[in-house]
C-alpha cells in the first residue's frame, strides 16, 4: 500500500485516544483481576478450584456469545450511544461482582458483566477506525494496546493491596467507581460517531450478520484473529506455574517478571505503532512474528534460569507479541468497509473470546504435571504457538495483498 507521511494528532485526537485507552484498560482489567483473587474469593464462598474456573470461564464466553449477538445490530447506531449502553451495562456488572455473596451470585455476575464488556473493545477499535485514517492507526492501536501492560503494572497490584486490605468484594468496587468517573468523561467529551449512518444500511440485522461473516476477506482476518489468540492463551494459564515448578523461581519474585515485563510494553507499545506507520504494518508484523517463535522456544524449554534470565526472556517474548498484534490491528481496521465495521469488530472480539477459551482447553489435554510438580510437554505446546504463527503469518500475507489502499481521514478526524 501507498503510504503518505502520517499527519500529527489533533487536540481533540489526542483526548479520544487517552479515552479509548482507559476503557479498554477497565474492561481488561475487570477480566485479569479475577485470578489472583482466587485465593480470596475461594475460601470465602467455599467454593473448589472447578467452581472458581468457570467463574472466571465465565466471563469469556458469555463475552464471546454477546458478540455474535450484537454483530447484526452494530452499525445501526451511534458507535458513542452503543459503547455508553454496553458501558453502562459493564459498570452495573463489575457491582454487582463486588456484591455478590455466594457462588451463584457471583457466576450470574461474571455472565452478566461478560455480556457488556465483551462488546465495548470491538466498539473502542471501531471508534478508533472511523476517527483515524489508516496512516495514524499503528500509533492509535500502539497507544490503546498499552492498556493491558498497565492494567498489568497498575491494576492488578492495586487490586491485590485493596483486597489484602479488607476483602475481595473492594477492587470490584473501587473499579465500578473509577470506572464510572471515566464514563462521564466519555459522555462528556466524545463527540458522536454517526458518519456510518449516512451510509445504505441493510434493512435485515440477520443479512448484515450473514453478510459480514461469509465476506472472504473478513474471513482471512477472522482466521488470523484465532490464531493470534491461540497462541497466546495457549501459553498464559500454565505460565506462573511453569516459572514456579520449572524455572525454580519462587512465589516472592514472581510480580517481579509481571511488573518488569508490563513496565516494558508500556514503553514498548507505543513505539512498535510508531514503526509500524513508518516503515510499514505487515513488515513489523513479520519481525515481530520471527521474534515471537524464537522466544517461545526458548521460553518452552528454559530449565532453572536466574531471575534476570526469565525477566529478559519474558519481556522479549512480549515485545513480540506486541510486534504482532498492533501492527494487525491497524491492519484489520482497514478490512471492512466502513458500514460494517461494528459488525466485523464485535465478530472478531467475539472470537477472540472463544478461541481463547478453546486454546486454554487444548493446551490443558497437552500439559501434565509430574509428582514433584513440574510441568511435562510444556515445550510441545511452544511447537503448537510456532505453527499458529506461521500459518497466521502466511493468511496474512495473502490478507494484506488485497487490501486497499490508505483511505480519506473520515470527517471527524478533523474534529
Amino acid at each position: 500500500m501507498n503510504k503518505t507521511p502520517a499527519p500529527p494528532f489533533s487536540g481533540y485526537q489526542k483526548i479520544v485516544v487517552v479515552m479509548l485507552a482507559f476503557l479498554q484498560f477497565a474492561v481488561i482489567l475487570d477480566f485479569m483481576i479475577m485470578s489472583p483473587l482466587g485465593a480470596l474469593i475461594m475460601p470465602d464462598l467455599h467454593i473448589g478450584p472447578a467452581q472458581f474456573g468457570l467463574v472466571v470461564s465465565a466471563y469469556a464466553f458469555s463475552a464471546g456469545i454477546s458478540g455474535l449477538l450484537t454483530a447484526g445490530f452494530a452499525d445501526r447506531y451511534d458507535r458513542k450511544k452503543l459503547l455508553l449502553f454496553f458501558y453502562t451495562g459493564f459498570i452495573v456488572g463489575t457491582v454487582w461482582c463486588g456484591l455478590a455473596q455466594s457462588f451463584g451470585s457471583l457466576l450470574a455476575a461474571r455472565v452478566f458483566t461478560g455480556l457488556f464488556g465483551g462488546v465495548i473493545g470491538s466498539i473502542v477499535l471501531a471508534i478508533a477506525t472511523d476517527l483515524f485514517p489508516p496512516q495514524m492507526r499503528g500509533r492509535v492501536m500502539g497507544l490503546i494496546q498499552t492498556a493491558f501492560a498497565a492494567s498489568q503494572v497498575l491494576g492488578i497490584p492495586a487490586g491485590i493491596y485493596l483486597s489484602n486490605q479488607w476483602n475481595w468484594h473492594v477492587p470490584f468496587i473501587a473499579m465500578a467507581a473509577f470506572g464510572l468517573a471515566g464514563g462521564l468523561l466519555v459522555a462528556w467529551k466524545l463527540q458522536p460517531v454517526d458518519a456510518h449512518l449516512g451510509q445504505p444500511q441493510e434493512h435485515s440485522p440477520f443479512m448484515h450478520l450473514w453478510n459480514t461473516v461469509t465476506e472472504k476477506r473478513y474471513l482471512l482476518a477472522f482466521a488470523v484473529t484465532a490464531l493470534l489468540t491461540t497462541g497466546g492463551f495457549m501459553l498464559m494459564p500454565f505460565s506462573s506455574a511453569y516459572i514456579v515448578n520449572n524455572m525454580g523461581i519462587d512465589l516472592q519474585h514472581l510480580p517481579t517478571v509481571y511488573l518488569v515485563t508490563g513496565v516494558c510494553t508500556i514503553f514498548i507499545g507505543p513505539m512498535i505503532g510508531r514503526a509500524a506507520d513508518a516503515v510499514g504494518k505487515f513488515r513489523v508484523f513479520l519481525f515481530g512474528t520471527a521474534l515471537s517463535i524464537a522466544m517461545v522456544l526458548i521460553y518452552t524449554h528454559l530449565g532453572r534460569v536466574p531471575l534476570w534470565m526469565l525477566v529478559l526472556v519474558n519481556s522479549l517474548l512480549f515485545v513480540g507479541i506486541f510486534s504482532r498484534m498492533i501492527p494487525f490491528q491497524a491492519l484489520s481496521s482497514t478490512v471492512p468497509v466502513q458500514t460494517q465495521r461494528g459488525s466485523y469488530n464485535a465478530i472478531s472480539a467475539s472470537i477472540q473470546q472463544l478461541a481463547g477459551g478453546l486454546a486454554s482447553v487444548v493446551s490443558g489435554h497437552i500439559v501434565t504435571q509430574a509428582a514433584d510438580g513440574r510441568l511435562q510437554h510444556f515445550d510441545t505446546v511452544g511447537y503448537v504457538v510456532v505453527a499458529s504463527a506461521l500459518t497466521a503469518a502466511a493468511l496474512l500475507w495473502r490478507l494484506q495483498r488485497g487490501l486497499p489502499g490508505a483511505a480519506a481521514p473520515a470527517p471527524q478526524a478533523a474534529a
